[in-house]
């Protein structure tokens, strides 16, 4: 057999064919093939990497190598002396994705009479001698018929249960009322008489074209997750193709969430009840993953928090420390909400317990808290702890969309009151580390935020002013500190920043802001403004007030859609130099109207929501979107981490400042 193989191979005019990649010829193709056919047993799935590069199938196309490659791989895939068996009948499985999916001129024209040609040796693969073989094979059976003789006959409980999670997939996709009907009878034979864990996969096969499914069996989802003696079970059984390990009770947890998306009410009382049981029964990984999922339910759902609020606060004291670094983050981010439960984080503030790979400690976590809830507290030596991780090294390891420690400038920058503890510390590390500092630039930013509060700092960042990584935000903390920091104009001028126009211009805004020329910023700027492309420049223009009147006209032509940043702060330029809110009231409006539909342009939204109280009035159609937007529950951020509720905060903070403002009156008849 191996002999004729090897002849038909030969016989392919590889040359002559298309393969995925111009860097991976189809000879290379052949030649692959060969080398797997000559080694027989011997082969690894590391011989089949170079028919992986020659499909290219992530390229979304089949190529005529493709076609010509078909009865080779499915032969070495069949062929129980193959070593690699079970990457060859996923690579089938991938190979016919892509076929399905792809566009119809990426396909090769040849290629669906040989995938037709394959189907007897194909449906073998489905009855193989080998369980892996048959679970692996599973994407390749074709509609609800195959998958029904496969339930019949299949008698591997890590095979059957695959196959009962791919009948739900099938019969989704299948139009016809009697694949569903005869699907829907396996799922509730298996709900009425099957094992545990088999009960959990019907729920999961009927979800597929029952969304409702889930919510009528709530409760036997969460009696059985919640199962001690069940959970050793999923890991014997819950496998499923191209996965090479079996998956656990905590994984079930996350999928089975997932079924609520679209029921967030049933979502809550899931992951409640599922904590619940867990502290009942002392089941540490449980409730780990049920805190995950409050986690991410609270991440796009505001109205969770009454609920999840207590369910954290109850479970500072657990045992476990995984357990506890999710309960103090998720008493974090809801900032002074978690007041209530203050004592019980100052009670760990010096706990070094961590949770496997997530950012930071309990400790760390629970005085972020206290900090957000404005705590005394957890000044004393806050400065000290957020620098020590970053003593020696420049950066941190973590996963977007995980919990995790925060940027050390957002837990400062909302401390100015705290001001007088909280200098000290900074001033001295900024003396010590100077420019080179892991810090500084994030000292800068909530130096900048604190405004007069920072003015005990004004040595350390004056001498910042001659380090070009820093001098900018050191401009912007000193103009931030107002007239307290005055003496530091001279400084400011001789300022080294990197050589660009737009820089200078900046050291001379500051400089005026300080007390110097206010005529040559003038000048730089309105002249940036007149000769360049949208600089940014415009966003200072407005601090010169009726001054810049020259430069109106100029504005006036930037607000024109173009560009949305530019437009907004041309806008707000406008008004600060003529005091007349049209057209600025307009164009800021535009970019606050749409996210009441669910627009989720929140940047610019905050933008011209800021802009619109400097103005001091809110038009009533604005007023009715702002009230649409404040009583939606949904987080107003495009973040899916802990910037999520700094965002959401921020924004509806402005929503209620711009609703409290007076809406002009109606314009008088002529």
């Amino acid at each position: 057999m191996t002999d004729a193989i090897l002849r038909a191979l030969d016989d392919v005019p590889w040359e002559r064919l298309e393969s995925g990649r111009a860097a991976h010829p189809a000879e290379e193709m052949g030649r692959a093939l060969r080398r797997l056919v000559r080694k027989g047993g011997a082969a690894t799935e590391e011989d089949c990497h170079p028919v992986y590069a020659c499909l290219a199938l992530d390229l979304g196309r089949v190529t005529s190598a493709s076609t010509a490659a078909l009865p080779f791989i499915v032969a070495l895939a069949c062929d129980p002396g193959t070593g690699p068996r079970i990457p060859l009948v996923g690579m089938l499985a991938t190979l016919s994705r892509t076929a399905a999916s792809a566009e119809p001129g990426r396909v090769d024209p040849e290629w669906h009479e040989a995938w037709r040609r394959q189907g007897p040796r194909l449906r073998h693969l489905l009855a193989d001698p080998d369980p892996v073989v048959r679970r692996e094979a599973l994407p390749l059976a074709d509609g609800v018929a195959v998958l029904l003789e496969r339930w019949t006959a299949e008698t591997d409980p890590t095979v059957r249960l695959p196959v009962l999670l791919a009948l739900g997939a099938a019969a989704a996709a299948d139009a016809g009322t009697e694949a569903v009907d005869r699907v829907h009878a396996v799922v509730r034979e298996v709900l009425r008489s099957g094992p545990d864990v088999m009960r959990v996969a019907a729920v999961h096969a009927w979800a597929a074209f029952d969304a409702l499914a889930p919510v009528r069996e709530l409760d036997l989802l969460v009696e059985i997750l919640s199962d001690p003696t069940v959970r050793p079970r999923f890991e014997d059984i819950w496998y499923e193709p191209d996965v090479d390990h079996a998956f656990s009770a905590a994984d079930l947890v996350t999928w089975t969430a997932a079924l609520f998306k679209d029921v967030q009410t049933t979502a809550l009382r899931f992951v409640v009840r599922l904590v619940g049981a867990a502290r009942r029964t002392g089941d540490a990984p449980l409730c780990r993953a049920a805190l995950d999922e409050a986690w991410r339910l609270l991440l796009v759902r505001p109205s969770t928090a009454s609920e999840l609020l207590p369910l954290a606060g109850g479970l500072l004291a657990d045992p476990d420390a995984g357990v506890r670094y999710r309960a103090a983050h998720l008493l974090a981010v809801l900032g002074a909400r978690a007041a209530p439960y203050a004592d019980g984080l100052v009670a760990l503030l010096d706990d070094p317990g961590e949770a496997e790979f997530l950012d930071g400690t309990v400790g760390e976590h629970a005085r972020w808290a206290l900090t957000r809830i404005g705590d005394p507290r957890a000044m004393p030596g806050l400065v000290e702890r957020l620098h020590e991780p970053y003593r020696g090294q420049y950066s941190r390891s973590y996963t977007m969309g995980d919990p995790r420690r925060p940027e050390v400038e957002e837990v400062l920058t909302p401390l100015r009151a705290h001001a007088e503890i909280l200098l000290p510390p900074i001033r001295a590390l900024l003396r010590e580390e100077g420019a080179d500092g892991p810090l500084t630039g994030a000292f800068l930013k909530a130096l900048a935020a604190w405004g007069p509060a920072a003015a005990p700092a004004l040595p350390e960042v004056v001498a910042l002013l001659d380090d070009a990584r820093h001098s900018l935000s050191a401009l912007d903390a000193l103009v931030a500190m107002g007239p307290a920091a005055a003496s530091a104009e001279p400084a400011v001028r001789g300022c080294t920043v990197l050589d660009f126009p737009a820089n200078h211009r900046r050291v001379a805004w500051a400089a005026w802001r300080l007390g110097g020329d206010r005529d040559t910023a003038l000048r730089l700027i309105g002249e940036a403004v007149l000769s360049e492309d949208r600089p940014y420049d415009v966003v200072r223009l407005g601090d010169f007030g009726p001054a810049a009147l020259p430069y109106a006209d100029r504005l006036r032509q930037g607000m024109d859609g173009y560009d949305t940043w530019y437009e907004m702060w041309a806008a707000i330029a406008l008004w600060s130099i003529t005091g007349e809110t049209e057209p600025s009231l307009s164009v800021l409006e535009k970019y606050v109207l749409p996210v009441a539909d669910g627009d989720e342009s929140y940047g610019s939204f905050l933008m011209a929501l800021r802009a619109i109280v400097r103005i001091g009035t809110v038009s009533p159609v604005v007023r009715a979107a702002l009230r649409t937007v404040r009583e939606t529950d949904r987080r107003l951020s495009p973040y899916r981490d802990y910037r999520a509720f700094l965002e959401d905060e921020e924004i509806r903070s402005a929503i209620d400042e711009t609703l409290a403002l007076a809406t002009p009156p109606p314009p008088s008849a002529a």
